[in-house]
């Protein structure tokens, strides 16, 4: 294998200084993985996704939606046993609050039949049912959704649950300010229920409903604890940043917004307006989920050859402002760059300063792979150039796994809980999309931290300049690579002489450098 063409890196410790979010190093649902928030010494996990819409804590059922012939089922974790298990690797957790209306009734704990909300003895004709529990359908015949009474399988409810659920984890854990649950989410992409949970929620969601539903459970959420943070819309993607569910992605008109103002915007004034009013902050975190929309980039394995380039490329969605999205967003639609999170910063900075930026569901996808592992790299490291203030991935699995030594790399690299830097310096390379850089101080011990990503396939050499940082003579290296995809190797150290640090990156390749303060 060759060499790839020169690639020249340059690292300033006095330039771009700004704080890294410990918490942009989360993951959804990390504590029903053994081991998992332990070994990668994981900041906050979050309960969340679908099945946390119709959440009912206090029997402890859920119902599958759309995901699975709408059926009441038993969570495969209670919420306290969630928190408890994070509590035990002092992992903070995000709690997603039901806002949909409705919860789970009771059902059948361990055994079919489920009560289900398109049951064969009321929808004889359906185009499927569960083959595990053939009383449950589809809720469609003939392609057309069949409609059914909610009170089949859930309870209304309103804020006054909402309320009750949090109180009753802060009088078992206490408040957020004395280390109880720290987060809560205004529930799960509601924009798409009409979809996801269209059994008891069959109407597109307007903008009106949306405010109203999200100012009232925030309300419940502070009256409950008043130092707990509350995120939200914390919905699916594209269409939902910008267009209600009446709008439907942009084909409809939803009269309570104004205009072409995106719904993302309009939402934050919504909240600004009520702190205006009440005096009260209801939202700290403006949180949207983000999921490339590359053909088979997203929760995928790698792919081919084409796939796992185009995966490397769709991190530029989150921040640069010339990349068009390789997706229908940039072809079908024709959006401007997404630039993702400098578009959230600038929306929160133009409608509601001081609200922070969540993004609580990603997934790149490949996380099997290296090739997923370098994607997921380039994504940490980009969170925290950016100044992103929270990230949990969606569905990681084994800590075994590729995408975990991406974690590794920057939460405990050395297996003794050593961590990337917490201060964001200036990282550049001529040629990010093949050999990209982030770097970072280390407040503990002044260090200076670099990641390097080999995104090719063919070995780079680089010369790595650095400025206005006074080191000793040799950086400690560390590599994660697909020539050892089971662990990270810590290699002889490197020189570093009249500030300048040279070292050959192998292809698909990450590598730290860790240079001690002198």
């Amino acid at each position: 294998m060759g060499t790839s063409k020169k690639v020249t890196l340059s690292v300033d410790a006095a330039a771009g200084r700004h704080a890294i979010s410990p918490l942009v190093y989360g993951v959804n649902f990390g504590s029903q993985t053994s081991g998992l928030n332990k070994v990668l010494n994981i900041p906050v996990d979050r309960w969340g996704g679908n099945s946390t819409s119709r959440y009912n804590y206090t029997n402890g059922f859920t119902n599958t939606g759309a995901d699975w012939y709408f059926e009441n089922v038993v969570s495969d974790q209670s919420l306290t046993g969630f928190v408890d298990a994070d509590r035990s690797t002092g992992t903070k957790s995000l709690v997603t609050v039901p806002m949909i209306g409705w919860v789970a009734k009771n059902g059948s704990a361990t055994e079919h039949p489920f009560t289900c909300s398109f049951p064969k003895a009321a929808f004889p004709v359906q185009d499927g049912f569960d083959h595990w529990d053939p009383d449950c359908g589809t809720g469609t015949r003939n392609g057309t959704d069949l409609t059914a009474d909610p009170s089949t399988t859930s309870t209304q409810v309103g804020s006054g649950f909402d309320q009750a659920m949090v109180a009753s984890l802060v009088s078992r854990y206490g408040t957020a300010a004395s280390g109880g649950v720290g987060f809560y989410e205004l529930d799960n992409e509601p924009v798409i229920w009409n979809s996801t949970h269209r059994d008891v929620h069959p109407d597109p969601l307007t903008a009106s409903e949306l405010r109203e539903k999200s100012l009232d459970t925030a309300k419940a959420i502070k009256a409950a604890d008043p130092s707990a943070a509350v995120l939200g819309p914390s919905d699916w993607g594209w269409c939902a940043y910008y267009f209600s569910g009446a709008q439907d992605c942009g084909q409809a008109v939803d009269a309570d917004v104004n205009g072409a103002e995106p719904l993302g915007v309009w939402y934050l004034k919504q909240f600004a307006a009520a702190q205006q009013s009440s005096g009260a902050r209801l939202l700290d975190y403006f949180d949207e989920h983000f999921y490339p929309q590359a053909p088979g980039v997203a929760l995928g394995r790698a792919g081919s050859a084409a796939t796992q380039a185009l995966r490397l490329r769709s991190t530029r969605s989150l921040w640069d402002p010339s990349y068009v999205d390789e997706s229908w967003i940039g072809t079908d639609v024709g959006a401007e760059p997404l630039a993702w999170i400098r578009t959230m910063k600038a929306w929160v900075n133009a409608s509601y300063p001081g609200t922070r930026t969540a993004i609580t569901e990603y997934n790149f996808g490949g996380l099997e792979s290296v090739n997923g592992a370098l994607a997921q790299a380039d994504v940490l490291g980009i969170f925290g150039r950016e100044g992103l203030d929270l990230a949990t991935l969606w569905a990681p699995e084994k800590t075994s796994e590729p995408w975990a030594y991406a974690f590794r790399m920057y939460r405990n690299y050395d297996g003794r809980r050593h961590t990337f830097g917490d201060l964001s310096v200036k990282a550049s390379s001529s040629n990010q999309g093949r050999l990209a850089a982030y770097a970072a101080t280390r407040s503990s011990d002044g260090a200076l931290t670099v990641v390097v990503i080999n995104k090719t396939h063919a070995k780079i050499t680089s010369r790595l300049s650095l400025k206005n940082f006074a080191g000793r003579t040799r950086a400690a290296v560390y590599r994660y690579s697909s020539a050892h995809k089971t662990s990270i190797r810590k290699l002889a150290s490197a020189k570093v002489h009249a500030g300048r640090v040279t070292l050959t990156y192998p292809a698909s390749s990450i590598s730290l450098l860790v240079l001690p303060k002198r």
